[in-house]
């Protein structure tokens, strides 16, 4: 069994990587294996529309010059998708946003049955709405969305902060046991 999760934070090493992190270290304890990867610091584009994915039904992105196809791939080879974002006017960061629209279309119903969570790093409010945003994008794909004892949220304004939440540490343990029971209900494991 195999997670991708995906890190939209501009900073490499903020609150959403710890909160990746947190996640992380449960899947593997359940012999998951899981594949991180940072596309905050990458410079993707938002889906422009052209609907050439659709088109050509292959799961790739016509836009040149970014690494959406590899995440793409990443995602279709993948049993569990998590995207975790940082709060940004109460809203997902840049890259996150490029990532759903993008995979959004070019993935057509190849995403559906497949596990998937959000996981958020927020300084004061706004963070529901992005655990929300990235919910909808998992549930538009028909794909199996999993909880926590709270919503997927880490507390904290600078880098390390979140790990003094311990609501939200809690809460990422939860989610990590969580993701590995039902992919091994799925997989029957």
């Amino acid at each position: 069994m195999k997670v991708v999760l995906f890190n939209g934070s501009p900073r490499k090493n903020g609150n959403t990587h710890d909160c990746l992190e947190i996640v992380m270290r449960e899947l593997k304890r359940e012999n998951i294996e899981c594949d991180y990867v940072w596309i905050g610091g990458k410079k993707l584009q938002g889906c422009t529309a052209c609907l050439k994915c659709v088109e050509n039904n292959d799961q790739r992105c016509v836009l040149p010059d970014d690494d959406m196809n590899e995440y793409i791939q990443k995602m279709l080879d993948a049993d569990g998708i998590i995207i975790g974002s940082p709060t940004y006017f109460s809203n997902v960061s840049a890259s996150v946003k490029a990532l759903i629209e993008r995979v959004g279309y070019a993935t057509g119903r190849h995403l559906k049955h497949k596990v998937g969570a959000a996981v958020v790093a927020v300084r004061r409010a706004g963070g529901v709405h992005v655990f929300s945003s990235i919910n909808y994008f998992f549930l538009i794909k028909q794909m199996f969305v999993v909880g926590s004892s709270y919503w997927n949220l880490g507390v904290g304004r600078d880098p390390g902060d979140v790990l003094k939440d311990e609501e939200g540490v809690n809460t990422f343990e939860n989610l990590g046991k969580n993701f590995a029971f039902l992919l091994k209900k799925i997989k029957n494991q």
